[in-house]
């Protein structure tokens, strides 16, 4: 009867194992430069801790850094990032001799009645009872794995650039909400103040009509704007709601909604100068760089796959016990001691030579693969190339338009201010009145959403560059 026993395996340390590790590390490919963090020009300040029942103070940095934290999209690219850096560290520890210890018991059936030359029933085995424990120094040489290596640390770089992406993305996203936010409490004021003064012109109208001075139609006709004017308040309050509402979901995660907008709207920020934004876009993109690191890790693989016609070799040392009692030392039958400690030596050299052409179809299956990200790689360049035209391009835009609607909006409230008070002096009719208060709600609508456009503008050159201009 044969029993056989496994008592597991013994991770040890090594000097050939540090040796390599050292060696590997030495040789690590070029790897895409760090991604950069999205700066801001504004000094960023730590929020301070509301009291009790206070609605926090919130400034676009501070939404900013509870974005990163809180919202999932981004939170999965650096996921990603890490997860694509463990596996380069699994891929290089792969290179590395790896030592174990192995220690087992065969106990086998011996030979009382058969030939006496072989002690036991099993002639593949040495003794009745036989004692193994040895340690295991073992290493492979293969250029594929080498060659996958290096790929998995493009992969690792690209991963970190799209993670990059994602950042400067998520700025934008909250740019957008921040400010979209903002600018429906600006939104809020104005609609507010035309329903007051359609509240004020429909008193006005009635208590001339009673005094005979205007018509019944005048009164129909501002009973019926002042109907129109709460409709759009009550418009107005809903948007806010939303926008603070959308804002809260992106920032917090217990959805808290007792926060104020602590940065202005309307705060002077400088548009960079074209040759500054485009020598930062040229250096720091990067979608840029996750191409090409995609291309890198590509072009590894292709390598990979023809190290297949290669052959590969693996060593092992083996130090310890292999006796028939489980002990440093044995005994003769005279009594005689001899040490049971010993080392052996494996080298094995695998050649391949037919695998039915798998091997040959891995490789056009990668070279396909090289072929589209070079072919993507070259996209990503032409993509930025007409980005850094159309998003400067854009951003200079709503700037020129900015100056324009906010001397529409101070024209037509200085336009309500004047043509009320002509219709009370009974110069103007109430169409005038009317089409004054829609004037009035109109322009200043369209200038906060002329500032978030610029706003946003901004955080789109910074998906470029990774520096977001502040005041």
């Amino acid at each position: 009867m044969r029993y056989q026993f496994h008592y597991g395996r013994i991770t040890l340390l090594s000097g050939a194992g540090l040796f390599f590790a050292s060696l590997c590390v030495g040789q690590q490919p070029d790897a895409p430069a760090p991604q950069p963090q999205v700066l801001a020009k504004q000094a960023q300040t730590p929020a301070t801790p509301p009291a009790a029942g206070a609605p926090l103070r919130l400034t676009l940095q501070d939404a900013l850094a509870l974005a990163r934290k809180n919202e999932p999209t981004y939170r999965a690219a650096t996921t990603e990032a890490g997860i694509a850096g463990e596996a380069r560290a699994q891929a290089r520890d792969a290179l590395l001799p790896t030592v174990n210890f192995n220690t087992s018991v065969l106990w086998t059936e011996s030979n009382q009645l058969r030939n006496q030359s072989v002690p036991v029933v099993f002639i593949a085995n040495n003794a009745p009872h036989e004692y193994i424990g040895q340690g295991n120094v073992h290493e492979s040489l293969d250029f594929a794995a080498w060659e996958k290596y290096r790929g998995s640390a493009a992969q690792a770089a690209a991963a970190k650039a799209r993670a990059e992406v994602a950042s400067r993305g998520l700025v934008v996203t909250v740019v957008q909400n921040y400010f979209a936010a903002a600018a429906a409490e600006k939104k809020l004021e104005s609609a507010t103040r035309v329903a007051d003064e359609g509240e004020k012109f429909l008193l006005l109208t009635q208590a001339l009509e009673t005094g005979g001075e205007a018509a019944h139609s005048d009164t129909v006709k501002a009973e019926l704007q002042a109907h129109e004017r709460r409709r759009q308040l009550q418009e107005a309050k809903l948007s806010l709601l939303n926008a603070r509402l959308d804002l809260a979901v992106l920032l917090f995660p217990d959805f808290n909604d007792n926060f104020e907008i602590a940065d202005d709207l309307h705060g002077a920020v400088a548009l960079p100068q074209q040759a500054e934004f485009e020598a930062q876009a040229a250096q720091q993109n990067p979608d840029i760089r996750a191409a090409l690191a995609g291309t890198q890790a590509a072009g590894h693989d292709v390598t990979a796959a023809r190290a297949g016609y290669f052959p590969t070799v693996s060593l092992d040392y083996f130090y310890g016990i292999d006796a028939t009692r489980y002990a440093v030392n044995g005994s003769n039958p005279d009594g005689t001691k001899f040490n049971n400690l010993g080392y052996s030596a494996l080298a094995s050299l695998n050649l391949p030579l037919w695998n039915w052409g798998a091997t040959q179809s891995q490789v056009r299956q990668a070279e396909l693969r090289r072929d589209q990200a070079k072919r993507e790689l070259s996209f990503a360049q032409r993509k930025l190339l007409s980005e850094m035209r159309s998003l400067y391009s854009e951003a200079e835009t709503a700037l020129d338009e900015l100056a324009g609607l906010q001397r529409s909006a101070e024209l037509s409230s200085e336009s309500l201010r004047l043509t009320t008070m002509r219709y009370q002096g009974g110069e103007a009719t109430v169409l005038e009145v009317v089409d004054a208060q829609t004037t009035f709600f109109q322009a200043s609508a369209a200038y906060q959403d002329g500032a978030v456009r610029y706003r946003v503008a901004l955080a789109n050159l910074q998906t470029l560059t990774g520096v977001l201009t502040s005041p």
